[in-house]
Protein backbone atom coordinates (compact mmCIF):
# COMPACT_ATOMS: atom_id res chain seq x y z
CA UNK A 1 0.00 0.00 0.00
CA UNK A 2 1.42 3.82 -1.03
CA UNK A 3 1.50 6.06 1.45
CA UNK A 4 0.04 9.40 0.58
CA UNK A 5 2.64 12.65 1.32
CA UNK A 6 0.99 14.65 3.62
CA UNK A 7 -0.49 18.44 2.06
CA UNK A 8 1.61 21.67 3.18
CA UNK A 9 -0.13 23.32 5.95
CA UNK A 10 -1.52 26.79 4.23
CA UNK A 11 -2.54 30.21 5.53
CA UNK A 12 -6.27 28.67 4.80
CA UNK A 13 -6.05 26.12 7.11
CA UNK A 14 -4.62 28.14 9.97
CA UNK A 15 -7.50 31.12 9.03
CA UNK A 16 -10.07 27.95 9.41
CA UNK A 17 -8.72 26.88 12.61
CA UNK A 18 -8.45 30.02 14.23
CA UNK A 19 -11.43 31.87 13.11
CA UNK A 20 -10.50 34.38 11.68
CA UNK A 21 -9.78 35.79 7.81
CA UNK A 22 -6.96 34.46 6.14
CA UNK A 23 -5.82 38.38 5.43
CA UNK A 24 -5.17 38.30 9.62
CA UNK A 25 -3.39 35.14 9.28
CA UNK A 26 -1.67 37.09 6.77
CA UNK A 27 -0.62 39.71 8.13
CA UNK A 28 0.39 38.36 11.81
CA UNK A 29 2.76 35.60 10.26
CA UNK A 30 4.49 38.17 7.90
CA UNK A 31 5.41 40.54 10.78
CA UNK A 32 3.23 43.36 10.00
CA UNK A 33 3.11 44.53 13.31
CA UNK A 34 1.86 48.51 12.25
CA UNK A 35 -1.66 46.92 10.97
CA UNK A 36 -4.16 47.17 14.02
CA UNK A 37 -5.20 43.82 15.00
CA UNK A 38 -6.07 42.29 18.84
CA UNK A 39 -3.24 40.68 20.91
CA UNK A 40 -5.56 37.90 21.00
CA UNK A 41 -6.01 37.71 17.64
CA UNK A 42 -2.12 37.65 16.97
CA UNK A 43 -1.77 35.20 20.01
CA UNK A 44 -4.14 32.86 18.92
CA UNK A 45 -2.71 32.79 15.36
CA UNK A 46 0.68 31.94 16.22
CA UNK A 47 -0.46 29.20 18.51
CA UNK A 48 -2.40 28.10 15.64
CA UNK A 49 -0.03 28.02 13.26
CA UNK A 50 2.67 26.26 15.83
CA UNK A 51 0.01 23.67 16.71
CA UNK A 52 -1.01 23.08 12.45
CA UNK A 53 2.93 22.97 11.80
CA UNK A 54 2.95 25.62 9.48
CA UNK A 55 6.11 26.49 7.49
CA UNK A 56 5.59 30.07 5.36
CA UNK A 57 6.31 29.30 1.34
CA UNK A 58 9.82 31.10 1.02
CA UNK A 59 9.59 30.90 -2.94
CA UNK A 60 6.24 32.93 -2.93
CA UNK A 61 7.39 35.49 0.03
CA UNK A 62 11.01 35.71 -1.78
CA UNK A 63 8.66 36.76 -5.30
CA UNK A 64 6.50 38.77 -3.08
CA UNK A 65 8.90 40.72 -1.14
CA UNK A 66 11.65 40.97 -4.36
CA UNK A 67 14.14 38.95 -1.61
CA UNK A 68 14.87 35.70 -0.24
CA UNK A 69 17.48 36.27 2.60
CA UNK A 70 19.71 33.76 0.33
CA UNK A 71 22.80 34.31 -1.10
CA UNK A 72 24.43 32.53 -3.89
CA UNK A 73 27.69 31.08 -3.78
CA UNK A 74 29.76 29.66 -6.83
CA UNK A 75 33.19 28.07 -6.22
CA UNK A 76 34.95 25.13 -8.70
CA UNK A 77 35.00 22.09 -6.31
CA UNK A 78 33.62 22.13 -2.95
CA UNK A 79 35.09 19.88 -1.52
CA UNK A 80 38.23 21.00 -1.88
CA UNK A 81 39.92 22.11 1.32
CA UNK A 82 40.30 25.86 0.83
CA UNK A 83 37.00 26.07 -0.77
CA UNK A 84 35.45 24.49 2.39
CA UNK A 85 37.03 27.33 4.46
CA UNK A 86 35.91 29.93 2.23
CA UNK A 87 32.09 28.34 2.59
CA UNK A 88 32.50 28.60 6.70
CA UNK A 89 33.66 32.26 6.58
CA UNK A 90 30.59 33.01 4.12
CA UNK A 91 28.42 31.37 6.24
CA UNK A 92 29.22 31.89 9.85
CA UNK A 93 28.69 35.44 9.07
CA UNK A 94 25.94 35.45 6.89
CA UNK A 95 24.50 33.59 9.72
CA UNK A 96 25.08 36.92 11.92
CA UNK A 97 22.45 38.79 9.60
CA UNK A 98 20.01 35.67 9.49
CA UNK A 99 20.88 34.93 5.85
CA UNK A 100 21.96 31.97 4.22
CA UNK A 101 24.03 30.55 1.41
CA UNK A 102 22.83 28.44 -1.66
CA UNK A 103 25.78 26.57 -2.66
CA UNK A 104 26.81 25.39 -6.41
CA UNK A 105 29.59 23.91 -7.93
CA UNK A 106 30.97 24.42 -11.49
CA UNK A 107 33.25 21.26 -10.67
CA UNK A 108 36.06 23.37 -12.80
CA UNK A 109 34.00 23.49 -16.24
CA UNK A 110 34.00 27.55 -17.17
CA UNK A 111 30.97 26.13 -19.91
CA UNK A 112 28.91 25.33 -16.30
CA UNK A 113 28.89 28.46 -14.74
CA UNK A 114 26.56 30.68 -16.95
CA UNK A 115 23.88 27.50 -16.27
CA UNK A 116 24.47 27.33 -12.23
CA UNK A 117 24.36 31.20 -11.71
CA UNK A 118 21.35 31.01 -13.57
CA UNK A 119 19.09 28.53 -11.73
CA UNK A 120 20.78 30.80 -8.50
CA UNK A 121 19.14 33.74 -10.26
CA UNK A 122 15.68 31.95 -10.36
CA UNK A 123 15.50 31.28 -6.27
CA UNK A 124 15.75 34.62 -6.19
CA UNK A 125 19.36 35.06 -4.48
CA UNK A 126 20.16 38.42 -3.53
CA UNK A 127 23.54 38.23 -4.25
CA UNK A 128 26.12 36.06 -5.18
CA UNK A 129 29.82 35.32 -4.10
CA UNK A 130 31.33 34.03 -6.53
CA UNK A 131 35.19 32.02 -5.10
CA UNK A 132 38.38 30.81 -6.69
CA UNK A 133 40.86 28.23 -4.67
CA UNK A 134 43.81 30.15 -5.94
CA UNK A 135 44.05 33.68 -6.07
CA UNK A 136 43.82 34.26 -10.27
CA UNK A 137 41.79 36.77 -12.82
CA UNK A 138 38.47 35.66 -13.74
CA UNK A 139 36.07 36.34 -16.15
CA UNK A 140 32.58 35.91 -15.09
CA UNK A 141 29.25 35.40 -17.70
CA UNK A 142 27.03 38.61 -18.32
CA UNK A 143 24.25 37.69 -16.22
CA UNK A 144 26.24 38.04 -13.00
CA UNK A 145 25.72 41.44 -13.31
CA UNK A 146 22.36 40.96 -12.90
CA UNK A 147 22.48 41.17 -9.37
CA UNK A 148 25.42 42.61 -6.56
CA UNK A 149 28.37 40.26 -7.25
CA UNK A 150 31.73 40.21 -5.01
CA UNK A 151 34.86 37.90 -5.98
CA UNK A 152 36.60 36.01 -3.37
CA UNK A 153 40.04 34.50 -3.85
CA UNK A 154 40.12 35.85 -7.37
CA UNK A 155 39.72 39.46 -9.46
CA UNK A 156 37.85 40.00 -12.73
CA UNK A 157 39.65 40.81 -15.41
CA UNK A 158 37.81 43.63 -16.52
CA UNK A 159 37.50 45.35 -13.20
CA UNK A 160 33.52 45.20 -13.18
CA UNK A 161 33.41 43.69 -9.97
CA UNK A 162 34.51 44.20 -6.23
CA UNK A 163 37.15 41.84 -5.01
CA UNK A 164 38.18 40.06 -1.70
CA UNK A 165 42.11 38.73 -2.16
CA UNK A 166 44.56 37.78 0.08
CA UNK A 167 47.53 40.54 0.48
CA UNK A 168 50.31 38.28 -0.76
CA UNK A 169 52.89 41.37 -0.71
CA UNK A 170 52.33 41.64 2.95
CA UNK A 171 52.54 37.97 2.80
CA UNK A 172 55.70 37.95 1.38
CA UNK A 173 57.22 40.67 3.97
CA UNK A 174 55.96 38.96 6.75
CA UNK A 175 57.66 35.43 5.76
CA UNK A 176 60.75 37.09 5.34
CA UNK A 177 60.66 39.25 7.93
CA UNK A 178 60.42 36.22 10.39
CA UNK A 179 63.60 35.05 8.56
CA UNK A 180 65.52 37.75 8.96
CA UNK A 181 64.68 37.89 12.53
CA UNK A 182 65.93 34.66 13.03
CA UNK A 183 69.46 35.77 11.82
CA UNK A 184 69.40 34.62 8.27
CA UNK A 185 71.10 36.71 5.63
CA UNK A 186 71.23 34.38 2.72
CA UNK A 187 67.80 33.49 1.79
CA UNK A 188 66.44 31.42 -0.67
CA UNK A 189 63.06 31.79 -2.77
CA UNK A 190 61.39 28.93 -4.07
CA UNK A 191 58.79 30.69 -5.81
CA UNK A 192 55.35 29.58 -7.53
CA UNK A 193 55.54 30.03 -11.47
CA UNK A 194 56.36 33.83 -12.40
CA UNK A 195 52.37 34.76 -13.98
CA UNK A 196 50.83 33.86 -10.81
CA UNK A 197 49.31 37.07 -8.92
CA UNK A 198 50.70 34.78 -5.39
CA UNK A 199 53.70 34.60 -7.26
CA UNK A 200 54.11 38.15 -7.66
CA UNK A 201 53.52 39.38 -4.55
CA UNK A 202 55.34 37.22 -2.45
CA UNK A 203 58.22 37.99 -4.98
CA UNK A 204 57.34 41.76 -4.24
CA UNK A 205 57.12 41.44 -0.40
CA UNK A 206 60.65 39.17 -0.49
CA UNK A 207 62.60 42.12 -2.36
CA UNK A 208 60.98 44.37 -0.32
CA UNK A 209 62.00 43.13 2.90
CA UNK A 210 65.38 42.89 1.98
CA UNK A 211 66.45 46.05 0.39
CA UNK A 212 64.96 47.47 3.50
CA UNK A 213 67.28 45.24 5.62
CA UNK A 214 70.28 46.40 3.71
CA UNK A 215 70.75 43.14 1.80
CA UNK A 216 71.17 43.30 -1.94
CA UNK A 217 69.15 40.74 -4.45
CA UNK A 218 70.73 37.95 -5.49
CA UNK A 219 69.22 36.30 -8.66
CA UNK A 220 71.03 32.81 -7.74
CA UNK A 221 68.84 32.54 -4.48
CA UNK A 222 65.77 32.98 -6.54
CA UNK A 223 63.87 29.82 -8.23
CA UNK A 224 60.97 28.46 -9.12
CA UNK A 225 59.47 25.58 -7.81
CA UNK A 226 55.92 25.01 -10.19
CA UNK A 227 54.02 24.88 -6.53
CA UNK A 228 54.88 20.94 -6.85
CA UNK A 229 56.42 18.84 -4.30
CA UNK A 230 58.58 17.44 -6.91
CA UNK A 231 59.09 21.17 -7.83
CA UNK A 232 60.61 22.28 -4.65
CA UNK A 233 62.63 19.40 -3.93
CA UNK A 234 64.53 20.16 -7.13
CA UNK A 235 64.74 23.32 -6.32
CA UNK A 236 65.85 22.81 -2.76
CA UNK A 237 68.45 20.60 -3.97
CA UNK A 238 69.84 23.48 -6.32
CA UNK A 239 69.99 26.12 -4.21
CA UNK A 240 71.47 23.61 -1.67
CA UNK A 241 74.53 22.83 -4.26
CA UNK A 242 75.47 26.10 -4.43
CA UNK A 243 79.27 26.71 -3.33
CA UNK A 244 77.53 29.30 -1.04
CA UNK A 245 74.65 28.08 -0.19
CA UNK A 246 71.77 29.54 1.96
CA UNK A 247 70.87 29.46 5.43
CA UNK A 248 67.29 29.67 5.22
CA UNK A 249 64.81 28.91 2.43
CA UNK A 250 61.00 30.62 2.06
CA UNK A 251 58.95 28.12 -0.14
CA UNK A 252 55.84 30.13 -1.80
CA UNK A 253 53.67 27.18 -1.03
CA UNK A 254 53.78 24.56 1.72
CA UNK A 255 53.85 21.47 -1.11
CA UNK A 256 56.92 22.91 -2.40
CA UNK A 257 58.23 22.99 1.11
CA UNK A 258 57.56 19.49 1.88
CA UNK A 259 59.84 18.65 -1.17
CA UNK A 260 62.54 21.07 0.29
CA UNK A 261 62.31 19.19 3.30
CA UNK A 262 63.34 16.31 1.61
CA UNK A 263 66.34 17.79 -0.15
CA UNK A 264 67.72 19.20 3.26
CA UNK A 265 67.75 16.19 4.91
CA UNK A 266 68.89 14.08 2.31
CA UNK A 267 72.03 16.39 2.46
CA UNK A 268 72.56 15.54 6.38
CA UNK A 269 71.47 18.80 7.14
CA UNK A 270 68.43 19.20 10.13
CA UNK A 271 66.03 21.92 10.25
CA UNK A 272 65.75 24.39 11.52
CA UNK A 273 69.43 24.26 12.95
CA UNK A 274 70.79 24.16 9.76
CA UNK A 275 68.51 25.23 7.40
CA UNK A 276 65.53 26.87 8.53
CA UNK A 277 62.17 26.24 6.20
CA UNK A 278 59.35 28.86 5.74
CA UNK A 279 56.10 28.08 3.89
CA UNK A 280 53.00 29.78 2.65
CA UNK A 281 49.30 28.71 2.62
CA UNK A 282 49.06 26.88 5.93
CA UNK A 283 47.65 23.87 4.20
CA UNK A 284 46.99 22.10 7.53
CA UNK A 285 47.49 18.01 6.10
CA UNK A 286 51.02 18.93 5.03
CA UNK A 287 52.24 21.88 7.58
CA UNK A 288 51.15 20.94 11.28
CA UNK A 289 51.87 16.95 9.78
CA UNK A 290 55.72 17.71 8.64
CA UNK A 291 58.79 17.11 11.25
CA UNK A 292 59.51 19.32 12.65
CA UNK A 293 56.25 21.27 11.50
CA UNK A 294 56.42 23.83 9.11
CA UNK A 295 56.12 27.64 9.97
CA UNK A 296 54.31 28.96 7.39
CA UNK A 297 52.27 32.29 6.18
CA UNK A 298 48.39 31.64 6.39
CA UNK A 299 45.89 32.34 3.34
CA UNK A 300 42.83 33.41 5.13
CA UNK A 301 40.24 31.79 3.26
CA UNK A 302 37.49 32.09 6.39
CA UNK A 303 38.29 35.84 6.83
CA UNK A 304 38.00 36.15 3.06
CA UNK A 305 34.88 34.24 2.76
CA UNK A 306 33.17 37.02 5.84
CA UNK A 307 34.71 39.60 3.89
CA UNK A 308 32.68 38.49 1.17
CA UNK A 309 29.53 38.71 2.75
CA UNK A 310 30.32 41.90 4.36
CA UNK A 311 30.90 43.62 1.18
CA UNK A 312 27.70 42.00 -0.59
CA UNK A 313 25.71 43.05 2.15
CA UNK A 314 26.98 46.58 1.93
CA UNK A 315 26.18 46.57 -2.08
CA UNK A 316 22.84 45.23 -1.42
CA UNK A 317 21.81 47.97 1.04
CA UNK A 318 23.71 50.51 -0.52
CA UNK A 319 26.31 51.41 1.68
CA UNK A 320 28.84 50.63 -1.56
CA UNK A 321 28.61 50.85 -4.93
CA UNK A 322 32.60 50.64 -5.52
CA UNK A 323 34.15 48.29 -7.61
CA UNK A 324 36.61 47.83 -5.08
CA UNK A 325 39.38 45.79 -4.24
CA UNK A 326 39.56 44.56 -0.11
CA UNK A 327 42.85 43.08 0.61
CA UNK A 328 42.93 40.60 3.46
CA UNK A 329 45.94 40.22 5.72
CA UNK A 330 48.08 36.95 5.93
CA UNK A 331 48.85 35.80 9.17
CA UNK A 332 52.38 33.82 10.17
CA UNK A 333 51.77 30.47 12.15
CA UNK A 334 54.74 29.69 14.05
CA UNK A 335 56.01 25.89 13.99
CA UNK A 336 59.33 24.14 14.63
CA UNK A 337 61.17 24.83 11.35
CA UNK A 338 62.91 28.49 11.93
Amino acid sequence: MSKTTPRPVTMKDVARHAGVSRTAVSLVLNGRDSVALADETRARVLAVAAELGYRPNAGARALANQRSDWYGLVTEIVTAPFAVDIIKGAQDRAHVDEKYLLIASTESDPAAETAVIERLLEQRVEGLLYAATWHRAVTLPEIAREVPTVLVNCFDREGRFPAVVPDERAGGRRATERLLAAGHRRIGFVNLDPDMPAAVGRRIGFHETLREAGIANDENLEIYGHATADGGYAAASALLDLAEPPTALFCANDRMAMGAYDAIKERGLRIPHDVAVIGFDNQELIAAYLRPGLTTVALPFETMGAKGVDLLAAIITGQSTATETVTVDCPLLERASV
